[in-house]
């Protein structure tokens, strides 16, 4: 082998490493520094009856894993290594994914009627929902399917009593292999569990 040979091969295995390294840094971002959030709600929330049954609801603040409470976007490669978490390189959300949630939900819940109140304005009488998310990921079956997933547990309290608790599961196709793609699988996920809820609460029985 000369010496020509000897430096074209080096070029070539430099160049297909800086290759994957691309890949794995930002290959799934569509741009530099790009922040996402759920964006306008596209439709209200039918009107479910939830008004009716829970005039008025106070919404604790979304909890969930620690992953949740940061801006950063992560992502599954389910057919690789569904165990590892991996960050967007270039790419976050505008606030954390349990702040998100917080605002979306009590945006949705509010459209069916609902007096939605924080936690500070709580006053004897009035039902509490907790919300706590286990999944809230963009996750990929392969290198071109992808969906968007969200699990939460949502708990209705009346005062020191459990009335009911369900766990509420959405997944959306995304439309893009890469971040704003996820975003907007997650973002039609939230809108999803949130009609859920909604129907939930309409048939919700609180004690007198």
């Amino acid at each position: 082998m000369n010496q020509t040979t000897t430096r074209l091969m080096m070029a070539a295995l430099v160049a297909g490493a800086a290759l994957l390294a691309g890949c794995a840094s930002g290959g799934k971002s569509p741009a530099n520094n790009a922040l996402y959030d759920f964006g306008p709600a596209a439709n209200p929330v039918a009107a479910s009856g939830a008004a009716q049954t829970v005039p008025a609801v106070v919404v604790t603040d979304v909890t969930g894993n620690p992953a949740f409470d940061t801006e950063r976007m992560f992502y599954r490669l389910n057919y690789a290594d569904a165990l590892q978490a991996r960050p967007y390189a270039n790419s976050r959300w505008s606030a954390t994914p349990l702040q998100l949630l917080t605002q979306r939900f009590k945006s949705r819940l509010a459209q069916t009627g609902m007096k939605v109140l924080s936690a500070t304005d709580a006053s004897a009488g009035i039902p509490l929902l907790r919300i706590d998310v286990d999944d809230f990921t963009h996750s990929f079956d392969s290198t071109t399917a992808s969906y968007g997933q969200l699990v939460l547990r949502a708990s209705l309290f009346q005062g020191h009593t459990l009335v009911d608790q369900r766990t509420f599961s959405r997944r959306v196709s995304a439309s893009s292999a890469d971040a704003g793609g996820g975003a907007r699988a997650l973002a039609q996920a939230t809108d999803a569990v949130a009609a859920d809820m909604a129907a939930w609460l309409a048939s919700a029985r609180l004690p007198k």
